[in-house]
């Protein structure tokens, strides 16, 4: 995976600088940080959510074996 040197951040800024102006920049940085943050808090919600239904999947098939365990027992096959 290539990396990105200090002369290609250098350029990268220069060319921000020229584009949105010295006076916008820190609002682009700001608006920019508050996406990233909110792309995380997305993320971690869909994370927490995903495995919030895999332990009730969990709950849900240990009370089903606990039924199987308490009822009749299992007939064989004849």
């Amino acid at each position: 995976m290539p990396t990105i040197g200090v002369w290609e951040l250098v350029i990268l800024f220069l060319i921000v600088l020229l584009v949105f102006g010295a006076k916008r920049l820190p609002e682009v940085g700001s608006s920019l940080g508050k996406g990233i943050r909110e792309f995380k808090k997305s993320i971690r919600e869909v994370k927490d959510n995903l495995d919030e239904g895999d332990d009730q999947t969990t709950l849900a098939s240990r009370q089903l074996d606990a039924r199987e365990d308490e009822g009749e027992p299992k007939k064989l096959s004849e």
